[in-house]
């Protein structure tokens, strides 16, 4: 810009380039002053682009020029002198830093070689008193390191040692011998095995049951004895397998069949000095409910006995509301038509209560027949629908029933096929409200077939889920009608018909049960 304002003639292509100079000059202030200064000689550049050639602008564009040389001439040196006092303390720090380090190195040089000698000769006197039998010894080290690890260690070993010194091996002799004339006594037979499945003890009670000699077993290992013993072999057996099925079993004992609940009680202990826990074996007890189990059989005897004898006289009273119902026997005035279709309920009702007692009977005894064959679902369904239209129409509930065209048949009996269906339709109708829709489908899915029954019902409490297949039991605060076995016997059926039943439930969002057969291939 000087070399511009130094012209004697200044051209329009010079005004040009010094324009373009000032606006470098404004976007690269950097210095306190320097901002007033470029306004001023943009003031007066404005003012000489007016007046080209005057003198006097000329002149104020150059002092401006000089003030802003003079201002960064400043500033250079101003830093230069910083530098060079931020470079002389740099000097000195490091300095000071070299001597502090040259401290502690020669610190460490003097006490390293006691920081690691002074344990090792502590533990190795510590091995010394514990060679002399003095278990009382301890190693105390601060800290986490190696040192404090071996500590803990050492330590550990010493609590055993002593613990083992202090042990009186009468005091043991005595206490095992206690044990032993407990178990011997108890009731229940009892069976001890090691972490090995070697057989540490046996009592009276389990040696008369199992016709073994305590002699022949104590020591062994429990598959040897178990290759000639059949009650051992099935304790194995039921060990290994999956606890929350049943796990009775049926032994001949006091001159009958009796029935024993065996309970596996692992044993883990936490050794001395150590946190983690230690499985050392484990000892097997079979509880005699030989008397309930008697007294179950008197029950369900019982119920079929007397649901039996039921069926004849229910059956003649529906046939008996038959013929008050046909108008040849005589024409009924409206409140005996309302009597008679009360009583009609409340016989249907009780033969289905009969029905359920009878067939839940038959699963407690073992004695359900089943006839398998090929059935079609869609016939099942579409009856098991028949069967409820009436109570679905009370209460003005549609029965929505949604199927694939051509399913493959499935392997099961179809009475007590669509008798679960029915029984699922007949619940959903119970427990949804009126002017609702039931949603029934059937389909394929992993090889299986899938039928659902979706109602708009109250729901299930999710905690209730776990328990709604049990007998007997019903949801808390249900005032529907019912004797808790429906779904019971549903899932012993279809159980028995290698399928299962599911539920999926939320309150206020209705229930869904899920059947699912295995199907014959098409």
């Amino acid at each position: 810009m000087h070399k511009l304002m130094d012209k004697p003639v200044i051209a329009d292509e010079d005004i040009i380039e010094f324009e373009k100079l000032l606006a470098k000059q404004n976007a690269n202030i950097t210095e306190i002053g320097e901002k007033e200064f470029t306004q001023d000689l943009q003031q007066h550049f404005d003012q000489l682009k007016s007046q080209p050639g005057s003198a006097i602008f000329i002149s104020n564009i150059r002092k401006d020029l000089n003030d802003i040389m003079k201002l960064n001439m400043d500033a250079i040196l101003r830093k230069s002198d910083t530098a060079g006092q931020t470079a002389d303390n740099s000097i000195l720090w490091i300095s000071i830093t070299s001597a502090f380090c040259f401290i502690i190195g020669f610190t460490l040089l003097i006490n390293l070689p006691g920081y690691i000698a002074n344990p090792i000769k502590n533990l190795t006197d510590s091995i010394k008193q514990i060679a002399s039998k003095n278990y009382s010894q301890r190693l105390y080290f601060k800290g986490h390191d190696e040192f404090s690890s071996l500590a803990s260690s050492f330590n550990t070993m010493a609590e055993k040692l002593q613990e083992y010194s202090d042990s009186n091996l009468a005091k043991l002799m005595m206490e095992k011998k206690r044990i032993e004339t407990l178990i011997n006594n108890l009731f229940d037979p009892v069976l001890g095995l090691d972490e090995k499945n070697r057989i540490l003890f046996i009592n009276e009670q389990a040696l008369k049951i199992s016709g073994l000699k305590k002699a022949d077993v104590i020591g062994k290992q429990a598959e040897e004895i178990a290759v000639t013993n059949d009650l051992i072999r099935s304790l194995l057996q039921k060990t290994v397998m999956d606890e929350s099925k049943d796990n009775s079993l049926k032994i001949y004992a006091d001159s009958k069949e009796s029935y024993f609940e065996k309970q596996l009680v692992p044993i883990n202990i936490i050794p001395t000095g150590e946190e983690k826990q230690k499985d050392i074996g484990s000892f097997i007890i079979l509880r005699n409910i030989t008397p309930y189990k008697e007294l179950d059989f008197a029950k369900t005897n019982f119920i079929a006995t007397v649901s039996h004898e039921f069926k004849t006289p229910i059956a003649s009273m529906k046939m008996s509301l038959q013929l008050l119902d046909n108008k040849h026997t005589g024409k009924l005035n409206e409140e005996q038509k309302n009597l008679v279709e009360s009583i009609k309920d409340d016989t249907d009702r009780l033969l289905r209560t009969t029905g359920e007692l009878l067939n839940i009977s038959q699963v407690e005894t073992g004695n359900t027949k089943l006839k398998i064959e090929a059935i079609d679902v869609k016939n099942i369904i579409n009856d098991a629908i028949s069967n409820n239209q009436k109570l679905a129409g009370q209460k003005s509930i549609s029965i929505n029933f949604e199927s694939l065209e051509n399913l493959p048949l499935v392997s099961a009996d179809k009475e007590k096929a669509t008798w679960i269906v029915s029984n699922l339709i007949s619940n959903a109708i119970r427990y949804s409200y009126d002017n609702t829709t039931i949603d029934i489908k059937a389909f394929e899915r992993d090889n299986k077939l899938i039928i659902y029954v979706k109602d708009s019902g109250i729901g299930i409490d999710p905690k209730y889920l776990p328990r709604i297949f049990d007998k007997y039991f019903r949801v808390p605060g249900t005032e529907k009608e019912g004797t808790g076995l429906g779904l019971a016997i549903s899932k012993e059926f279809i159980e028995a018909m290698g399928g299962r039943i599911d539920v999926q439930s939320e309150l206020g969002e209705g229930s869904t049960f899920t059947l699912i057969f295995d199907y014959l291939q098409k």
